[in-house]
């Protein structure tokens, strides 16, 4: 029978892995996970779900993280930050959810806790880069240090930022070629769902640019220049997202302003053609109302022919206005 602290650990804890340093590594079971000891030169890796419902004694007890780097890695929806202490870091990233039926700005938080001898991180939600970094583990690919750890795992995320930023600049396109064939009605809704997505992605990510360089100037031995420089490389990265998401929300802000300016232009035309329709048969509408009146005194009552005769007048009427606003290039 299974005691209680390892039913906290085996509900909570995902998988866990130790690193010799010299890029081995191995999976380690979860009811030997939490008082597991890395190796000479290497450390271990312990990756938990949160679960809301449930008490965080996994972390707290069992893990032993101080009060609060606990509270911080029980944060859903912060943003990108890192957090130096005397004894580790936390750094905190978000990365695209690539669910089915997922909006693409929807971002999941991971929390990393690194130390001397062990990560610890917590994800609040199923991240593909998460399980393809696991995947390369156990297909060999296996960092040697923590820093080379948190670089390989951080450009993962950025990687799948990149897809979805991709899309953005192809909807973008595909958005500016159609604005002028296509009826407004149709664009408005793609257009406002393409403003929303990049405001919300360039919110969510810019900050991580900051999290990641300031990681980067961590001094302890396991982070090594190349790793550094990896990690100044994702923040680069992600600071070229942010800029990109900008030009497609200023495209998508042009965009619109061509849509509203053909709007206002077809407008402008269909007022203009109700103008001269209602220039062209102003007179004519009064002088057939003058010979409809029922007075005495009306000219060529008596006469057969006065009908046609008004009638071919009111039609020369409306042929010389006519021809007099294509003269004047009003219509």
């Amino acid at each position: 029978m299974a005691s209680p602290a390892s039913t906290i650990d085996t509900q909570g804890l995902v998988s866990a892995w130790w690193f010799d340093g010299k890029g081995g590594a191995g999976r380690i079971k979860p009811e030997e996970a939490v008082s597991a000891t890395a190796p000479d030169g290497g450390f271990i890796w312990l990756h938990f779900r949160h679960l809301p419902r449930m008490s965080q004694t996994w972390l707290r007890q069992d893990v032993g993280l101080d009060a609060p780097a606990l509270e911080s890695m029980a944060e859903d929806q912060c943003r990108p930050r890192c957090v130096m202490f005397a004894d580790g870091a936390l750094l905190s990233l978000r990365g695209i959810n690539l669910q089915r039926n997922a909006l693409p700005e929807e971002l999941i938080t991971v929390h990393l806790w690194v130390d001397a001898r062990r990560i610890v991180s917590v994800q609040h939600d199923f991240l593909s880069a998460i399980a393809d970094f696991e995947d390369a583990l156990g297909r060999g690919r296996c960092p040697r240090s923590q820093g080379e750890f948190v670089a390989d795992l951080s450009m993962r995320l950025v990687e799948r930022v990149d897809a979805v930023v991709t899309t953005l600049i192809e909807e973008a396109d595909e958005l500016e070629d159609a604005v002028l064939i296509t009826e407004t009605s149709e664009l408005l809704p793609k257009l406002a769902v393409l403003r929303r997505v990049a405001i919300k992605l360039r919110r969510h990510i810019a900050p991580q640019r900051e999290a990641l360089n300031h990681f980067a100037l961590e001094d302890d031995p396991w982070m090594g220049p190349k790793d550094r420089n990896r990690l100044r490389d994702a923040a680069d990265r992600v600071a070229r997202f942010s800029e990109e998401l900008d030009s497609v929300r200023e495209r998508a802000a042009v965009i619109r302003d061509q849509m509203v300016d053909a709007r206002a232009e077809q407008m402008n035309k269909s007022m203009l053609v109700l103008a001269v329709v209602t220039v062209v048969f102003a007179p004519m509408t009064l002088i057939s109302g003058m010979f409809g009146m029922n007075v005495g005194g009306i000219p060529g009552s008596s006469d057969p022919a006065a009908f046609w005769a008004l009638s071919v007048f009111l039609l020369l009427l409306g042929f010389i206005l006519l021809w007099s606003f294509r003269r004047l290039r009003w219509i």
